[in-house]
């Protein structure tokens, strides 16, 4: 891939070590000025703000033409609420989500209405809807935003009492609204999520696919530049996005990447065994492995291409795990010789194409709709406890000061609990816009809370002039209402996103809008607004400043916890496959419960290392691909867990405690370098090796333990995947070190 020496490690071709690149400094200032006033032009989609506002304009105008403006406004801001769920994903994803995100508002506005005649009950309901709001965060951002959401529709509810009929009616007309919503969404625009990376990474493998039977040419730049480069560029845009589908798409890429240094090394050996003994008959067995992979990498081109499955081609990965036993066989108990030599560099170099190849099959069968299906299927038929995507599970084990979600959520329920309890004594009527700016600015990293902050305040106070400036030189009647309602909801649909600064002042003077349809004046809101609006960010801010947190300094310690996480669980689950009746369900399930909070520690960080200042999308990337290799272990350990007897029994025949060891004292040793110890490649064991003396054990050939097979060879990839980039990535910290230390 061409890159500048500045943004990316580079390769010494001399000695092949990876040189780190130049540390750029950044001045937090400026980073911070960059993330207020950064447009992110991908969030801006045009159709998507046209639908938004269909929904919320066409119940304003069935309620001005019923005569029932208030009946109209209440499914108007159902339908406003639930389109900040709405995007372009698949329609099966993006309904569900929505309908999460209706189904949640809706109850808010219920018990917001019911609990509104006690200040005491309405702040303590509003407060533990903000912790559980805050909890959500563990759960991804899809979960956070439904939270965020409804907390502020509760917020908003509970400040106007209402009779249980009055809340069930609102509660009901809120349902409708976002229905409604919902309905324009699926039924319109239909779109394929993932189409420009799926492209990028098949145009990537077509190439490595020819690159496979090509010969060696040290004299011209290296194949497939381009092309990984294009991919590259093409998946930079899911740098933040931690969807099981986007990390297959960066383990695609990963793995690609790795793929293209092992035919270069096939295509060298195969030079030097030619220049050695042109007749060896290795050539002609390496000759017809290559082609194999060709026709493997080619296939998986077509799939990514079309979206359809792999399905014959994938019996030529037993083809070429044949070939490469052939091409060890045909060197047993041979003399000491070069060509010798480079025949057993050329058994491993094969042994290790295949685990990438397996692996790439794997993943791409999970990227088509058929594989995204039949893995969301054998992901429902594990216990609860055990799904690697367990929301029950990973909530519980989030519950504990450990976890970032859970110090957030404390955080997030105390502000709110003081934030609504002030409003309701200086503004009893409009008591929900300091807890609701707290809610919409408060989030659990630093960058954006200060972001939002700022952008909140200075763009309420820009939309609230606005709206007094259309309300002074503007003739406003219902009608007139109706069109600056469409156009304000249409601009904070399609700009909004991109920047929250134009979010704050498109929603401050759309809700003064709103507010006025109903027959409130406009002056009775302005002012009221401002003020709270203030309050709500600097309560905010300050919390923030009370309990700051930076991310980059606590990543690598967060990996490294992650890995020691998966050690003990690889350790309790190798014990357990090796003896079934080992009673330690206890045990399993401390690892298990450890592994999430881990992991979602992790993932919660990195989400907010994203909105850091100073921080480059290199070092997202860097980052985001090591946590896809990482996932891929946790899913094989998963499936090894579930393979095992759930009842007592004989011990197994497996001779699985050499390759568990070495699993273990890899993780040991990649959570050891993590934390900056002095550790070096020849420390670690040779997993493909254990992997290999493991696989030809008649016992996994046929029979209950087969499966073992597969998920041993599955974590010899991810393993030696992930050692490879934690390796790159501690050498570009180690030199970021040393320019600091000069500095």
């Amino acid at each position: 891939m061409a890159t500048t020496p500045t943004t990316s490690p580079t390769t010494s071709r001399a000695s092949g070590t990876i040189t780190p690149p130049a540390n750029r400094h950044v001045n937090p200032l400026l980073g911070l000025w960059r993330i207020v006033t950064h447009v992110d032009r991908s969030k801006i989609n045009v159709w998507q703000a046209l639908r938004n506002t269909a929904g919320v304009v066409a119940p304003l105008i069935v309620g001005y033409a019923l005569a029932m403006p208030r009946g109209g406004l209440a499914m108007a801001s159902g339908a406003l609420n639930v389109s900040y769920s709405d995007g372009s994903d698949p329609y099966a994803r993006r309904a569900k989500r929505m309908l999460a995100s209706t189904a949640w508002c809706s109850i808010a506005v219920l018990l917001g209405g019911l609990t509104a005649h006690s200040n005491v009950v309405a702040v303590g309901v509003a407060t533990l809807w903000a912790f559980i709001a805050g909890m959500l965060v563990s759960l991804g951002t899809t979960a956070a935003d439904v939270g965020v959401i409804s907390t502020v529709v509760l917020v908003v509810y509970s400040a106007q009492a209402l009779t249980p009929l009055q809340a069930l009616q609102a509660a009901g007309l809120a349902l409708a609204g976002g229905l409604l919503q919902i309905t324009l969404s699926v039924a319109l625009w239909p779109v394929r999520r993932y189409e420009p990376e799926r492209r990028s990474l098949a145009a990537l493998y077509f190439e490595l696919a020819k690159i496979a039977t090509r010969p060696s040419e040290a004299t011209v730049a290296p194949l497939g530049t381009r092309e990984i480069a294009q991919a590259h560029d093409a998946l930079s845009s899911l740098t933040t996005d931690l969807s099981t589908a986007a990390l297959r798409y960066r383990s695609l890429l990963s793995q690609a990447e790795r793929i293209r240094l092992s035919l270069a090394t096939l295509a060298r050996l195969r030079f030097r065994l030619t220049r050695a003994n042109a007749f060896d008959p290795a050539i002609a067995t390496l000759d017809r492995y290559r082609a194999n992979a060709a026709y493997l990498l080619n296939a998986i081109g077509n799939s990514l291409a079309s979206g359809k499955e792999i399905n014959l081609e994938a019996d030529r990965l037993v083809l070429g795990m044949a070939l490469a036993e052939q091409l060890g066989t045909e060197r047993e108990g041979g003399a000491q010789s070069f060509s010798n030599a480079v025949a057993r560099d050329v058994k491993f170099q094969a042994d290790a194409l295949g685990g990438q190849l397996r692996t790439v099959v794997d993943l791409t069968r999970n990227t088509t709709p058929a594989g995204e299906a039949e893995f969301e299927k054998r992901e429902s038929q594990q216990p609860l406890w055990m799904r690697f995507t367990s929301r029950v599970a990973t909530l519980r084990a989030n519950l504990n000061l450990r976890s970032v979600a859970y110090r957030h959520a404390i955080r997030l329920a105390v502000c709110v609990a003081l934030g609504d309890g002030l409003g309701r004594v200086l503004h009893p009527y409009r008591a929900y816009w300091i807890p609701m700016t707290i809610v919409l600015v408060l989030k659990p990293e630093f960058a954006v809370t200060f972001s939002r902050g700022v952008l909140r305040i200075f763009g309420t106070l820009l939309g609230l002039l606005l709206a007094t400036a259309l309300f002074l030189f503007l003739p406003i009647h219902t009608a007139s209402e109706i069109l600056l309602i469409a156009l304000f909801t249409f601009l904070m649909r399609w700009i909004g996103p991109a920047n929250y600064g134009i979010f704050g002042v498109t929603v401050s003077a759309l809700v003064v809008l709103l507010i006025s349809i109903t027959g409130l004046a406009p002056k009775e809101v302005i002012a009221a607004r401002g003020i709270n609006t203030i309050l709500g960010g600097a309560f905010a801010l300050i919390a923030y400043a009370v309990w700051p947190s930076w991310e980059r300094n606590r990543l690598a310690d967060l990996f490294a916890d992650l890995l020691e996480a998966y050690r003990n669980s690889s350790g309790s689950i190798s014990r357990k496959l090796l003896d079934p009746a080992w009673a330690s369900s206890r045990e399993r399930e401390r690892t298990r419960q450890a592994a999430r909070i881990a992991r979602t520690n992790l993932e919660t960080s990195l989400d907010r290392l994203a909105a850091e200042p100073g921080v480059s999308p290199e070092q997202l990337e860097r980052a985001n691909a090591m946590l896809a290799s990482s996932h891929r272990l946790a899913h094989s350990m998963i499936a090894l867990e579930a393979g095992i007897p759930q009842s007592g029994g004989e011990k197994s025949p497996l001779q699985f405690a050499a390759f568990a060891a070495a699993v273990e004292k890899t993780l040991e040793l990649l959570s050891a370098k993590l934390r900056a110890e002095r550790i070096s490649e020849r420390d670690f064991p040779d997993l493909r090796e254990a992997y290999l003396q493991l696989s030809r054990g008649s016992e996994l050939q046929v029979g209950p333990y087969a499966f073992v097979k597969t998920e041993a060879d599955r974590i010899a990839n991810s393993l030696n995947t992930l050692r490879e980039q934690v390796f790159a990535w501690q050498a570009v910290r180690a030199q970021k070190r040393e320019h600091a230390t000069k500095d």
